[in-house]
């Protein structure tokens, strides 16, 4: 990686948004590369809106905020509405086509339609869609590696929630599985 990759990922609330850009920051800190993550909450927790900011960058970051995003992931069609006219030109959007019916284009972004909520409910766990996601994105992007990344979640999880690791690694797999079907790459 030589520049820094500015994520931006939204949805509404309950969907795993905040645990997703949370997942990237903690994954790039435990690679010893930086990491940022900055949420951003609606009115309400669960159903209103949420968007998270994450930097991953071998360089210092400086701030928080930035104008485009490299990578775009959207959970819902408010936020694609929202966001998608702020993705920097070669950028990547991977979006929910569970809740999106629109096939999304634009000219100088990859965008990638994949049914998260489907695929979760295919293994048995509706709330592992995030990790459907996350698969699908790292098999784009290949930014972290399986163990960064299941080390995390499992982090995340704690001991309370152990028993929901199988799942949510079933959910990154099947994520990844779903994009190396397409056939498509990213290069970014």
């Amino acid at each position: 990686m030589r520049d820094a990759v500015n994520v931006k990922v939204a949805g509404f609330g309950g969907q795993g948004v905040m645990m997703f850009g949370q997942i990237l920051a903690y994954s790039a800190t435990k690679d010893g590369i930086n990491g940022l993550w900055f949420p951003s909450y609606g009115p309400e927790t669960r159903g209103g809106t949420a968007n998270c900011s994450v930097i991953v960058s071998e360089q210092v970051i400086n701030s928080p905020v930035f104008k485009n995003a490299n990578h775009l992931i959207i959970f819902n069609l408010p936020s694609l509405d929202k966001f998608r006219s702020n993705v920097s030109e070669g950028g990547l959007i991977l979006y929910n086509s569970s809740l999106i019916a629109e096939d999304v284009k634009e000219e100088s972004h990859l965008c990638i339609g994949v049914p998260i909520n489907d695929i979760a409910i295919k293994l048995g766990n509706a709330k592992v869609a995030n990790m459907v996601m996350m698969g699908a994105y790292l098999e784009l992007t290949h930014l972290f590696s399986d163990e960064t990344i299941l080390a995390i979640v499992k982090k995340i999880l704690g001991e309370k929630k152990a028993d929901l690791v199988e799942v949510n690694y079933q959910a990154i797999e099947a994520g990844k599985q779903f994009v190396k079907d397409l056939g498509v790459v990213y290069a970014s």
